[in-house]
């Protein structure tokens, strides 16, 4: 054979080995991709998208339960652990979805915690997502639950305190007509009876601004307040009841200030804390107030010289209906409402109450706001005009 052939024939060997290779390079990149396909499966398109806008803690699992895709929600819930379903029972979910094909929901308390020891009441609902996988969305329903627990104790609550006086005036209208020809006895049963209608109609007020107060559109409309004006109005309100009871209530000290809010609402406020200060005050002492402002706080406090509060009632004060001594309340007409309606008015205007109390030394409750940005640089203005 010749040179010519021999050369033929290599370059035929050759170009046969050659498209050999390639179908084999060509094979194999295909069988990788599918084995890719296989290991990180392609989520549909827009789940992403659909996840991050639900705002709801969700998970995609694959068919052998690898979380795929979780929302920031569903990571701060602890839903997810190193690529798995944190809780067991949300495996079983959604093996049962993908064996049924059909969308399933379920309540449960689960576990969370760095040690497991308490539990998150959710709602879970798991659905088929395209053929292969699953999405799980839970709902945290802990905030619901201790809104309805409230709901029951204020209902529990409010109910025992009508009864009282509703009792105490059906009793003594029943007494009335037998003692109509004894005047004497009349007049003590019209005055009890005044007292308890008094009480009757302080519960009603307390309910209803404490009602207001809880309403979401209360500072829908906020203008420009005087808390000089307001302080003023709220010991004035309570002036009687002070000279009556043998109590020097005086304005210490005022610093002009203005916050953003509703002015009936902070005199409400601020005339319950004068009135409880005088209430559980003795005869003879002195109940002080006092508008400060600082750093753009407006700080409105109320002394006094009265009983105090022991260090581990002082967290509950503010409960509805809580009364650290409930025979005092009682003798002066509490509701057991007043701080409550207190601590909403400030959290309404941005603000907070502030306590300190040492029982036999007395309390003082301070009431702090935002300042009204005109007012902070109106005084701002001052200040540099002073200095020039």
């Amino acid at each position: 054979m010749d040179s010519g052939w021999i050369m033929l024939l290599a370059l035929a060997l050759g170009a046969a080995i050659g498209s050999g290779a390639t179908v084999l390079v060509v094979v194999a990149e295909r069988r990788a991709a599918r084995a890719a396909a296989v290991v990180t499966p392609h989520i549909p398109d827009g789940v992403d998208q659909v996840l991050d806008a639900m705002g709801s803690a969700a998970v995609v699992v694959d068919p052998s339960g690898n979380v795929l895709r979780a929302s920031d929600e569903a990571k701060a819930l602890e839903l997810v652990t190193d690529g798995r379903l944190t809780h067991r029972a949300l495996d079983d979910l959604a093996i049962e979805v993908r064996q049924s094909g059909e969308p399933v929901g379920r309540d449960y308390q689960l576990s969370w915690g760095r040690f497991g020891d308490t539990t998150r009441p959710m709602y879970v609902r798991a659905a088929p997502l395209g053929t292969r996988f699953i999405v799980l969305i839970a709902e945290d329903r802990s905030e619901a639950e201790r809104l309805e627990e409230v709901r029951r104790d204020f209902i529990a609550n409010i109910s025992h305190e009508l009864k009282t006086p509703i009792g105490a005036v059906s009793l003594l209208a029943e007494a009335l007509e037998p003692a109509a020809d004894e005047p004497d006895r009349v007049r003590r049963f019209a005055t009890r009876l005044s007292t308890e209608a008094a009480r009757l109609a302080q519960i009603t007020s307390d309910i209803i601004s404490l009602s207001r107060l809880q309403a979401s559109d209360v500072l829908n409309a906020p203008s420009e307040v005087s808390i000089n004006q307001v302080v003023s109005r709220a010991i004035e309100q309570n002036r009687v009841t002070a000279e009556g009871r043998g109590i020097d209530l005086v304005l210490a000290r005022a610093k002009h200030a203005k916050v953003m809010g509703d002015a009936q609402t902070l005199e409400v406020a601020v005339h319950n804390l004068i009135a409880n200060a005088i209430a559980y005050s003795p005869e003879g002492t002195r109940v002080g107030v006092g508008i400060d402002v600082d750093d753009g706080v407006v700080s409105i406090a109320v002394t006094d010289q009265g009983i105090g509060i022991a260090p581990e009632d002082q967290d509950r004060v503010f409960e509805r209906f809580f009364r650290v001594d409930p025979a005092r309340a009682r003798a002066t007409g509490g509701t057991g409402l007043g701080l409550s309606i207190v601590k909403h008015a400030a959290q309404n205007h941005g603000g907070q109450v502030r306590l300190w109390s040492q029982p036999g030394r007395g309390s003082t409750f301070t009431i702090q706001l935002p300042q009204a940005a005109t007012d902070a640089g109106s005084a701002a203005d001052r200040t540099n005009e002073g200095a020039t």
